[in-house]
């Protein structure tokens, strides 16, 4: 029987949102480059406008602290059974939330991309695998982030129930997961109708 939802498990939401807010992206861009990323290329607070300013340098420490905020909640959610056997999903979500919704900066953020693959990467490596296999082709096909971040995030609601069939859980994480990444794209879409989406690599607007 799963544990049930104390309030020490209850602790862990609010946690895992605060950690989650953390805006690495901005910090480093106000650390490295002194600039305000809110003002500057597509004005969103993720690892990708970060590249599109400052660089890989920047970049690359952004992104992986983005996993990280995604990883350790969930990992540590788990390996101490704070909560039900969904639970963790849930510490996963809050800290997705966090991220994209940073009370830090005026509640924005990044789009969420990079920390919701650090909760799966803890919870659901197989299915992330295949998201990222599609994400890589995709955006070596197309060179935009917005088209290879929606396609990775299809492909990991599809894959989701088929490799964990036995956890009907995660397979309406994987759909709930997939609409959120379209919701905070919204933008980036409007941007590919019209014709006006940067390509990865660029140096102006879109982001993922």
């Amino acid at each position: 029987m799963s544990a049930p939802v104390t309030l020490l498990a209850l602790a862990w939401l609010p946690a895992a949102y605060l950690l989650g807010a953390v805006p690495s992206s901005y910090l480093l861009a106000r650390w490295m480059g002194r600039v305000d990323l809110r003002e500057v290329g597509s004005r969103n607070l993720g690892a990708t406008n970060l590249y599109r300013v400052l660089g890989w340098k920047a970049a690359i420490p952004a992104a992986a602290f983005d996993v990280a905020k995604g990883v350790f909640p969930v990992a540590l959610a788990a390996r101490l059974g704070v909560g039900p056997s969904w639970w963790p999903l849930a510490v996963g979500g809050f800290a997705v939330l966090g991220h994209v919704y940073s009370p830090f900066v005026g509640f924005r953020g990044g789009k969420g991309v990079a920390t919701a693959a650090g909760v799966f990467l803890a919870l659901a490596p197989a299915p992330l695998g295949v998201a990222a296999v599609v994400w890589v082709s995709l955006l070596k096909l197309t060179g935009f982030m917005s088209v290879a971040s929606m396609a990775g995030a299809m492909a990991f609601a599809v894959s989701m129930p088929l490799l964990h069939p036995d956890r009907p859980a995660f397979a309406l994480a994987g759909v709930l997961v997939c609409a959120f990444i379209f919701f905070t794209h919204r933008a980036n879409v409007r941007r590919l109708v019209e014709g006006t989406e940067s390509r990865f690599g660029g140096r102006r607007g879109g982001a993922a």
